[in-house]
């Protein structure tokens, strides 16, 4: 106890964004199996991620790392045409899908590749890997800009088992001076670019800075995303972003900022310190209720100018969800086992640890984050329904969300949001790969695209719950638990990884850690 307490005491926001010389890059290995000259998926079920409804069986051919053919070979129990099969080719590999699914990578927008507080990319790649993930966008490229291109590079080439990498720099990271002109914002977004950037994250800045950034990048064609912090989003909201260029928002600060109607500012309370952890999310709980109310005028203007601009949502719910329910978050049945002890630790309340605000977080607060949650989900479920993009991002790493396991809660929250299951499986697909402007090769499942895939044994649409690594709990006909689900396979650029075997690693990663600690997770004030 007392090295996981020393662990908790160097643990601070500012090296969980500048931890580069911190977390160990994956290792080189050769791992999954594949690509092959030609791969069958037998007889599976296919939910090809447009919001198509399901169809099968279908016989999946993929050569190399493209799909060839998706080809219906029957009806659902009824004697298979063979006829209509493809044909095994001569070093070909099948695999037997027959009741199974299959759907497309899923994508997740708002993937920290770790930090201090989970300093081994390894687990962070085979946890998203395991859950199906093929692809992340990395918001702010924390570990460094360089760091983080050359895994992205190896993940390319699969040198290492990773995601596609996308890598979005902070906007002024790694710049010789403060940026304090648009001459100088200007000058920065095209440097960031030369440095092999994919686009920028944006917290915020003075207006003018922040537009013109904003307009060099959407000129040089490089995306977008921003966390509308407290601190600029009085004088600068996402409707101002958007119409400046900004691709894409996370979380849903600077929303409900565009939304009021009897104010200008959150109604803070005058003792209320941004540097007080609890301060700030304790008040963030209460600014829904100060939005303009649900279909009203301003609302619905609001949301109509942000359509017209395709703009894209990663509301990113499940990072904000222990705001209303820590026990649950605090107890999720994968801790013991997945949770590396560094990242344990950082949970913990903590003043000098961003998201770890648990100073006195009770009843009060979690009623409030409660109804925040309800007004938030109104607004993201009528974008989606008027044809709006709404994408899954899970911010893991922070907040007792832990990697892989959080995208799939997103997953569950979205549908509790107002998402069929279907549009679900969209937004962690399609809608994604749309976000990162790279859907002619990623998003569905389609002949010509690249042979990203989910592979999992339960019907993910009849309970999102079978795709996270411990399964879904079952009773079956002989009256025991057991555990349904969790991804078989997820194949990535045509290479066949086992995820079973990817979840296993990490539990090793973590066991192996917490013997290195002498560490044994402990509820908080709990000897």
């Amino acid at each position: 106890m007392k090295k996981s307490i020393l662990l908790l005491a160097s643990l601070t926001f500012s090296m969980a964004l500048l931890a580069q010389d911190r977390v160990a890059k994956a290792p080189e290995l050769k791992e999954g199996d594949g690509p092959y000259a030609q791969l069958i998926i037998r007889g599976v079920t296919v939910i090809d991620g447009t919001g198509a409804p399901p169809f099968g069986p279908v016989d999946i051919e993929i050569k190399g790392n493209r799909i060839t053919k998706v080809q219906v070979v029957g009806y659902p129990d009824v004697a298979i045409n063979e006829e209509g099969r493809p044909k095994l080719e001569a070093n070909g590999k099948e695999i037997n899908g027959n009741g199974m699914y299959v759907l497309p990578g899923f994508i997740d927008l708002h993937g920290h590749i770790g930090g201090s507080q989970a300093p081994i990319a390894e687990y962070v790649f085979k946890l998203w890997m395991a859950h199906g993930i093929t692809t992340i966008r990395d918001p702010s490229a924390g570990n460094g800009l360089d760091w983080v291109l050359d895994q992205k590079k190896k993940s390319a080439s699969n040198q290492i088992t990773a995601p596609r990498i996308h890598a979005y720099t902070v906007f002024g990271q790694g710049a010789k001076e403060k940026i304090t002109t648009p001459e100088q914002a200007r000058v920065w977004v095209n440097e960031n670019k030369a440095k092999g950037a994919d686009g920028i994250k944006f917290f915020g800045a003075p207006p003018a800075i922040m537009d013109a950034a904003l307009r060099e990048n959407k000129k040089i064609g490089l995306r977008s995303a921003c966390h509308h912090a407290q601190l600029d989003v009085a004088r600068w909201n996402v409707v101002k972003s958007a119409e400046a260029g900004l691709t894409s928002m996370e979380h849903w600060y600077g929303l409900p900022e565009a939304l009021f109607v009897n104010q200008t500012i959150q109604d803070y309370p005058t003792d209320y310190n941004y540097q007080n952890e609890q301060h700030r999310f304790e008040n963030a709980g209460k600014l829904w209720k100060q939005a303009a109310a649900p279909y009203s005028e301003k609302w619905n203007e609001v949301m109509n100018r942000l359509l017209a601009l395709d703009f894209t949502l990663d509301p990113t719910f499940n990072i904000y969800e222990a705001s209303r329910d820590l026990h649950k978050a605090r107890r999720a049945e994968w801790h013991e086992e997945y949770t590396l002890p560094q990242l344990w630790t950082f949970f913990q309340p903590n003043r000098r640890a961003h998201g770890s605000y648990w100073f006195n977080w009770g009843t009060e607060q979690e009623v409030e984050w409660k109804k925040n949650y309800q007004l938030w989900m109104t607004f993201v479920n009528e974008y989606k329904n008027r044809g709006g993009r709404v994408t899954t991002g899970s911010d893991s790493g922070f907040i007792f969300q832990t990697y892989g396991f959080a995208y799939i809660r997103e997953l569950e929250l979205l549908r509790e949001c107002g998402f069929h299951p279907l549009e679900v499986i969209r937004s962690a697909t399609l809608y994604g790969a749309q976000a990162l402007g790279v859907e002619k090769d990623l998003g569905s499942i389609e002949v010509g695209k690249l042979a990203d895939l989910v592979i999992v044994s339960e019907n993910p649409l009849a309970n999102l719950q079978v795709l996270y690594g411990t399964g879904a709990v079952k009773l079956n006909a002989d009256n025991k638990v057991v555990r349904a689900g969790g991804v078989t396979y997820t194949v990535k650029d045509g290479i066949v990884y086992d995820a079973k075997k990817l979840l296993a690693d990490v539990k090793k990663i973590v066991a192996d850690e917490k013997t290195r600690l002498n560490f044994t997770i402990k509820q908080p004030g709990v000897n």
